[in-house]
Protein backbone atom coordinates (compact mmCIF):
# COMPACT_ATOMS: atom_id res chain seq x y z
CA UNK A 1 0.00 0.00 0.00
CA UNK A 2 1.40 3.65 -0.82
CA UNK A 3 2.33 5.64 1.90
CA UNK A 4 2.53 9.56 1.34
CA UNK A 5 3.76 11.75 3.85
CA UNK A 6 2.05 15.28 5.19
CA UNK A 7 3.14 18.20 7.32
CA UNK A 8 1.01 20.17 9.70
CA UNK A 9 2.34 23.61 9.64
CA UNK A 10 0.97 25.58 13.16
CA UNK A 11 0.11 23.46 16.01
CA UNK A 12 -2.69 25.20 18.37
CA UNK A 13 -6.16 24.38 18.72
CA UNK A 14 -6.74 23.82 14.88
CA UNK A 15 -3.21 21.56 13.95
CA UNK A 16 -3.72 19.28 16.62
CA UNK A 17 -7.48 18.50 15.63
CA UNK A 18 -5.91 17.73 12.11
CA UNK A 19 -3.47 15.43 14.19
CA UNK A 20 -5.71 14.02 16.06
CA UNK A 21 -8.51 12.82 13.88
CA UNK A 22 -5.67 11.62 11.19
CA UNK A 23 -4.84 9.12 13.72
CA UNK A 24 -8.60 8.60 14.78
CA UNK A 25 -9.32 7.60 11.44
CA UNK A 26 -6.18 6.65 10.14
CA UNK A 27 -7.74 2.52 9.19
CA UNK A 28 -10.94 4.04 7.77
CA UNK A 29 -9.34 6.59 5.53
CA UNK A 30 -6.34 3.89 4.30
CA UNK A 31 -9.55 1.65 3.39
CA UNK A 32 -11.29 4.00 2.14
CA UNK A 33 -8.60 6.02 0.10
CA UNK A 34 -6.15 2.65 -0.31
CA UNK A 35 -3.36 4.76 1.13
CA UNK A 36 -1.27 4.99 4.55
CA UNK A 37 -1.33 8.63 5.38
CA UNK A 38 1.97 9.19 7.76
CA UNK A 39 2.33 13.12 9.58
CA UNK A 40 5.77 13.15 8.67
CA UNK A 41 6.26 17.17 9.76
CA UNK A 42 4.83 19.56 12.55
CA UNK A 43 6.04 23.28 12.03
CA UNK A 44 6.18 25.20 15.17
CA UNK A 45 7.64 28.35 16.67
CA UNK A 46 9.11 26.95 19.49
CA UNK A 47 9.85 22.99 18.86
CA UNK A 48 10.81 22.70 22.58
CA UNK A 49 7.69 22.00 23.66
CA UNK A 50 5.50 18.81 23.25
CA UNK A 51 2.03 19.70 22.80
CA UNK A 52 0.62 16.76 22.18
CA UNK A 53 2.47 13.64 23.64
CA UNK A 54 4.60 11.63 20.72
CA UNK A 55 5.18 14.32 18.87
CA UNK A 56 8.22 15.54 19.66
CA UNK A 57 10.10 13.97 16.84
CA UNK A 58 7.42 15.51 14.33
CA UNK A 59 8.15 19.24 15.28
CA UNK A 60 10.53 21.33 13.56
CA UNK A 61 11.12 25.20 13.09
CA UNK A 62 12.15 24.98 9.55
CA UNK A 63 9.78 25.08 6.17
CA UNK A 64 13.30 23.83 4.46
CA UNK A 65 13.48 21.17 6.62
CA UNK A 66 9.62 20.24 5.90
CA UNK A 67 9.93 20.37 2.40
CA UNK A 68 13.77 18.48 2.55
CA UNK A 69 10.83 14.91 4.04
CA UNK A 70 11.13 12.02 1.21
CA UNK A 71 7.34 11.88 -0.08
CA UNK A 72 6.00 14.98 1.24
CA UNK A 73 3.25 15.49 -0.74
CA UNK A 74 0.20 17.48 1.54
CA UNK A 75 0.43 20.42 3.77
CA UNK A 76 -2.42 21.21 6.65
CA UNK A 77 -2.01 24.88 7.13
CA UNK A 78 -3.50 25.92 10.54
CA UNK A 79 -1.75 29.38 11.06
CA UNK A 80 -3.13 32.63 12.08
CA UNK A 81 -1.80 35.43 9.63
CA UNK A 82 -1.09 36.20 5.97
CA UNK A 83 2.50 36.07 6.76
CA UNK A 84 4.75 33.41 7.18
CA UNK A 85 1.44 31.35 6.03
CA UNK A 86 1.64 32.26 2.32
CA UNK A 87 4.83 32.11 1.59
CA UNK A 88 5.05 28.67 3.51
CA UNK A 89 2.07 27.73 1.15
CA UNK A 90 3.42 29.05 -1.89
CA UNK A 91 6.98 27.34 -1.74
CA UNK A 92 4.91 23.96 -0.86
CA UNK A 93 2.71 24.13 -4.28
CA UNK A 94 5.72 24.99 -5.91
CA UNK A 95 7.23 21.75 -4.16
CA UNK A 96 4.26 20.33 -6.16
CA UNK A 97 2.59 19.68 -2.63
CA UNK A 98 -1.19 19.59 -2.34
CA UNK A 99 -2.09 22.38 0.37
CA UNK A 100 -5.29 22.78 2.89
CA UNK A 101 -5.75 26.07 4.53
CA UNK A 102 -7.68 27.24 7.35
CA UNK A 103 -6.60 30.93 7.19
CA UNK A 104 -9.01 32.82 5.91
CA UNK A 105 -6.93 36.30 6.93
CA UNK A 106 -4.36 34.96 4.19
CA UNK A 107 -6.93 33.27 2.16
CA UNK A 108 -9.21 36.27 1.29
CA UNK A 109 -6.40 38.19 0.19
CA UNK A 110 -4.22 35.55 -2.02
CA UNK A 111 -6.36 32.75 -2.38
CA UNK A 112 -6.88 33.40 -6.12
CA UNK A 113 -3.50 34.04 -6.51
CA UNK A 114 -2.35 30.83 -4.49
CA UNK A 115 -5.25 28.73 -6.40
CA UNK A 116 -3.61 29.67 -10.08
CA UNK A 117 -0.28 28.72 -8.77
CA UNK A 118 -1.49 25.47 -7.94
CA UNK A 119 -3.35 24.24 -11.18
CA UNK A 120 0.18 25.59 -13.03
CA UNK A 121 1.68 23.01 -10.81
CA UNK A 122 -0.78 20.07 -11.12
CA UNK A 123 -1.73 20.11 -7.17
CA UNK A 124 -4.99 20.92 -5.37
CA UNK A 125 -6.15 23.89 -2.94
CA UNK A 126 -8.51 22.88 0.08
CA UNK A 127 -10.05 25.76 1.65
CA UNK A 128 -13.15 24.62 3.13
CA UNK A 129 -11.89 25.61 6.98
CA UNK A 130 -11.37 29.32 5.88
CA UNK A 131 -15.81 30.34 6.07
CA UNK A 132 -17.74 28.71 8.46
CA UNK A 133 -15.73 26.24 10.00
CA UNK A 134 -17.60 23.31 10.08
CA UNK A 135 -20.63 23.91 7.59
CA UNK A 136 -19.67 22.60 4.39
CA UNK A 137 -20.35 26.11 2.17
CA UNK A 138 -17.49 26.01 -0.47
CA UNK A 139 -18.10 22.37 -1.44
CA UNK A 140 -21.56 22.80 -1.37
CA UNK A 141 -21.28 25.95 -3.57
CA UNK A 142 -18.14 24.40 -5.73
CA UNK A 143 -21.32 21.87 -6.59
CA UNK A 144 -23.85 24.35 -7.23
CA UNK A 145 -22.33 26.43 -9.15
CA UNK A 146 -21.44 23.85 -11.86
CA UNK A 147 -25.19 24.51 -12.88
CA UNK A 148 -26.46 27.44 -10.26
CA UNK A 149 -25.51 30.97 -10.94
CA UNK A 150 -25.24 33.00 -7.44
CA UNK A 151 -26.89 36.05 -7.05
CA UNK A 152 -26.80 37.11 -3.81
CA UNK A 153 -25.25 35.73 -0.41
CA UNK A 154 -25.58 36.18 3.11
CA UNK A 155 -23.97 35.05 6.28
CA UNK A 156 -23.79 34.89 10.07
CA UNK A 157 -20.07 34.27 9.40
CA UNK A 158 -18.87 34.99 13.11
CA UNK A 159 -20.09 32.85 15.98
CA UNK A 160 -18.68 35.02 18.71
CA UNK A 161 -20.87 38.14 17.61
CA UNK A 162 -24.22 35.75 17.36
CA UNK A 163 -23.41 34.52 20.47
CA UNK A 164 -23.10 37.99 22.03
CA UNK A 165 -26.31 38.95 20.60
CA UNK A 166 -28.47 35.70 21.54
CA UNK A 167 -27.75 36.29 24.99
CA UNK A 168 -28.28 39.59 25.10
CA UNK A 169 -32.00 38.63 23.54
CA UNK A 170 -32.64 35.90 25.26
CA UNK A 171 -31.02 37.08 28.85
CA UNK A 172 -31.60 40.24 28.22
CA UNK A 173 -27.78 40.84 28.95
CA UNK A 174 -25.54 43.85 28.08
CA UNK A 175 -23.13 43.95 25.60
CA UNK A 176 -20.06 43.86 27.55
CA UNK A 177 -21.42 40.99 30.30
CA UNK A 178 -21.99 38.85 26.90
CA UNK A 179 -18.54 39.56 25.69
CA UNK A 180 -17.03 38.12 28.93
CA UNK A 181 -19.35 35.28 29.36
CA UNK A 182 -18.17 34.38 25.71
CA UNK A 183 -14.42 34.82 26.55
CA UNK A 184 -15.27 32.82 29.37
CA UNK A 185 -16.39 29.72 27.48
CA UNK A 186 -13.47 30.44 24.83
CA UNK A 187 -15.49 31.84 21.96
CA UNK A 188 -14.12 34.69 21.96
CA UNK A 189 -10.10 36.37 22.15
CA UNK A 190 -8.72 38.18 24.75
CA UNK A 191 -8.15 40.64 22.28
CA UNK A 192 -11.43 40.50 20.59
CA UNK A 193 -11.52 42.83 17.74
CA UNK A 194 -11.01 40.68 14.80
CA UNK A 195 -14.52 39.27 15.69
CA UNK A 196 -16.76 42.10 17.19
CA UNK A 197 -15.27 44.56 14.52
CA UNK A 198 -16.59 42.80 11.92
CA UNK A 199 -13.37 42.12 10.15
CA UNK A 200 -13.41 38.30 10.56
CA UNK A 201 -16.68 37.77 8.76
CA UNK A 202 -15.37 40.52 6.28
CA UNK A 203 -12.07 38.12 4.99
CA UNK A 204 -14.90 35.21 5.12
CA UNK A 205 -17.38 36.88 2.83
CA UNK A 206 -14.49 38.16 0.54
CA UNK A 207 -13.74 34.25 0.04
CA UNK A 208 -17.13 33.40 -0.43
CA UNK A 209 -17.36 36.32 -3.25
CA UNK A 210 -13.94 34.93 -4.82
CA UNK A 211 -15.74 31.81 -5.16
CA UNK A 212 -19.32 32.53 -6.13
CA UNK A 213 -18.46 35.20 -8.77
CA UNK A 214 -14.45 34.83 -9.73
CA UNK A 215 -14.22 38.66 -8.45
CA UNK A 216 -14.31 40.67 -4.90
CA UNK A 217 -15.31 44.53 -4.65
CA UNK A 218 -12.63 46.80 -3.53
CA UNK A 219 -12.41 46.13 -0.08
CA UNK A 220 -12.40 49.62 0.25
CA UNK A 221 -15.74 50.45 -1.07
CA UNK A 222 -17.22 47.84 1.73
CA UNK A 223 -18.86 48.99 4.87
CA UNK A 224 -17.59 46.87 7.83
CA UNK A 225 -19.67 47.69 10.83
CA UNK A 226 -19.66 45.56 14.52
CA UNK A 227 -21.87 45.10 17.17
CA UNK A 228 -20.11 46.73 20.14
CA UNK A 229 -22.23 50.13 19.65
CA UNK A 230 -25.59 47.86 20.24
CA UNK A 231 -27.36 48.36 23.26
CA UNK A 232 -29.65 45.58 25.29
CA UNK A 233 -32.47 48.23 24.92
CA UNK A 234 -32.39 48.04 21.15
CA UNK A 235 -31.97 44.24 21.57
CA UNK A 236 -35.36 44.36 23.51
CA UNK A 237 -37.14 46.76 21.76
CA UNK A 238 -36.65 44.94 18.67
CA UNK A 239 -37.38 41.70 20.22
CA UNK A 240 -40.78 42.74 21.30
CA UNK A 241 -41.68 43.63 17.84
CA UNK A 242 -40.77 40.21 16.74
CA UNK A 243 -37.26 41.17 14.80
CA UNK A 244 -33.78 39.95 15.95
CA UNK A 245 -30.63 41.43 15.92
CA UNK A 246 -28.01 39.61 13.40
CA UNK A 247 -24.47 40.51 12.18
CA UNK A 248 -24.87 40.04 8.18
CA UNK A 249 -22.03 39.37 6.16
CA UNK A 250 -23.89 40.25 2.54
CA UNK A 251 -22.46 40.18 -0.92
CA UNK A 252 -24.43 40.64 -4.36
CA UNK A 253 -24.20 40.51 -8.07
CA UNK A 254 -25.95 43.87 -9.34
CA UNK A 255 -27.51 43.53 -12.92
CA UNK A 256 -24.77 45.47 -14.37
CA UNK A 257 -22.13 42.87 -12.75
CA UNK A 258 -21.06 45.33 -10.25
CA UNK A 259 -20.04 43.40 -7.05
CA UNK A 260 -21.43 44.47 -3.94
CA UNK A 261 -21.00 44.22 -0.29
CA UNK A 262 -21.00 44.92 3.48
CA UNK A 263 -21.06 44.00 6.46
CA UNK A 264 -23.06 44.92 10.13
CA UNK A 265 -25.89 44.41 12.33
CA UNK A 266 -29.36 44.00 10.54
CA UNK A 267 -32.66 43.05 12.20
CA UNK A 268 -34.66 40.43 10.23
CA UNK A 269 -37.93 39.04 10.94
CA UNK A 270 -39.17 35.31 11.09
CA UNK A 271 -39.32 35.07 7.38
CA UNK A 272 -35.75 35.55 6.65
CA UNK A 273 -33.49 32.73 6.76
CA UNK A 274 -31.17 33.66 9.20
CA UNK A 275 -33.73 34.44 11.85
CA UNK A 276 -33.51 30.87 13.45
CA UNK A 277 -29.43 30.99 13.62
CA UNK A 278 -28.69 31.57 17.70
CA UNK A 279 -25.66 30.70 19.74
CA UNK A 280 -22.23 30.29 18.57
CA UNK A 281 -23.44 28.62 14.89
CA UNK A 282 -22.97 30.52 11.62
CA UNK A 283 -25.12 29.99 8.69
CA UNK A 284 -24.87 30.87 4.61
CA UNK A 285 -28.03 31.87 2.82
CA UNK A 286 -27.56 31.00 -1.25
CA UNK A 287 -29.94 32.66 -3.38
CA UNK A 288 -29.22 30.84 -7.19
CA UNK A 289 -31.48 30.99 -9.95
CA UNK A 290 -32.36 27.20 -10.48
CA UNK A 291 -32.55 25.78 -6.82
CA UNK A 292 -34.01 29.43 -5.12
CA UNK A 293 -32.89 29.96 -1.35
CA UNK A 294 -30.56 27.21 0.02
CA UNK A 295 -29.57 28.03 3.86
CA UNK A 296 -26.57 25.59 5.25
CA UNK A 297 -26.17 26.11 9.29
CA UNK A 298 -24.08 24.06 11.59
CA UNK A 299 -20.34 25.33 14.08
CA UNK A 300 -18.93 27.77 12.91
CA UNK A 301 -15.42 27.32 15.02
CA UNK A 302 -13.35 25.30 17.39
CA UNK A 303 -10.59 22.62 17.04
CA UNK A 304 -12.85 19.09 15.03
CA UNK A 305 -15.59 20.96 13.60
CA UNK A 306 -12.64 22.96 11.79
CA UNK A 307 -10.02 20.44 11.56
CA UNK A 308 -12.50 18.02 10.21
CA UNK A 309 -13.63 20.01 6.97
CA UNK A 310 -9.93 19.76 6.21
CA UNK A 311 -9.70 16.61 7.23
CA UNK A 312 -12.48 16.10 4.47
CA UNK A 313 -10.21 18.60 2.03
CA UNK A 314 -7.47 16.33 2.39
CA UNK A 315 -9.88 12.66 1.07
CA UNK A 316 -11.56 14.54 -1.55
CA UNK A 317 -7.98 15.83 -3.28
CA UNK A 318 -6.75 12.38 -2.96
CA UNK A 319 -10.32 10.61 -3.92
CA UNK A 320 -9.69 13.41 -6.97
CA UNK A 321 -6.19 11.70 -7.88
CA UNK A 322 -7.08 8.65 -7.91
CA UNK A 323 -10.55 9.17 -9.79
CA UNK A 324 -12.80 8.58 -7.05
CA UNK A 325 -15.24 9.68 -4.61
CA UNK A 326 -14.63 10.00 -0.88
CA UNK A 327 -17.22 10.43 1.36
CA UNK A 328 -16.10 9.97 5.43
Amino acid sequence: MATIKAAILGFGTVGQGIYHILNEKREELKNKLGIELEVAKILVTDASRERVPGTAHLMTTSMEEVLAESGMQVVFEAIVNEEPAYSYLKRAVEHKCHVITANKVMFAKRGLELQDLAKANGVFVGFEATTAGGVPVIKTMKNILLVNDVSRIQGVLNGTCNYILTKMRAEGWSFDTALKEAQSLGYAEADPYNDISGQDAFKKLMILSALAFGEQPDWADVDVIGIDSISASQVREACEKGLRYRHVAEVEKLTNGKIVAKVGPQLVDKEHPLYPVDDVFNAVALETNYIGTLTLVGPGAGMYPTASVMVEDYAEIIGKRAGFVVTI
